[in-house]
């Protein structure tokens, strides 16, 4: 059993050739996020972090920070685009003010062509953000905050 998951786990990412990296085998570089909500009144942000490709369509879930699966929906944009499926991590919301950050391998490949880190954020009884913060995953932007339109403050990575 332990030489089956082994060999998916190395087959996995190099069938997708292109597609976010989980195995050493494949040429990629630790990326660290980090957003940063503006202060607030009002409940926690739910979070969705996640990357997607040139066309607009998703390539991997980094996080999703709320715990309530009912309140996923409102992360709209993220949420038409994977279902509702989760295929990253998820944690508690975040809170007025407060920083998350969250790191994730991602293939070489992916860096520089088109991709893109995105954020969407809710707030229980308040508004819905769709793409509140929005930053190419290019080299020339690491370390560069971008700034959100709506309870994001900024957007950060770092390779």
């Amino acid at each position: 059993m332990r030489s089956l998951a082994r060999a998916l786990a190395l087959a996995l990412p190099l069938g997708l050739a292109g597609v976010l990296a989980h195995s050493a085998v494949a040429e990629a570089r630790p990326v660290r996020i980090t957003t940063t909500l503006k202060p607030y009144g009002g409940d926690g942000a739910y979070l969705a972090i996640y990357i997607t490709d040139p066309q607009g369509k998703l390539a991997k879930t980094v996080r999703i920070a709320g715990g309530k699966a009912k309140y996923h929906k409102h992360l709209s944009a993220w949420n038409r685009l994977s279902g509702g499926k989760i295929d990253g991590t998820t944690g508690a919301s975040v809170g007025s003010g407060q920083s998350l950050t969250v790191s994730i391998e991602i293939a070489d490949a992916l860096i520089d062509a088109g991709y893109q880190i995105r954020v969407d954020s809710a707030v229980e009884n308040e508004s819905d953000v769709p793409g509140d913060a929005v930053a190419p995953l290019a080299t020339a932007g690491a370390g560069k905050p971008v700034a959100g339109r709506g309870y994001v403050k900024s957007l950060t990575f770092d390779m």
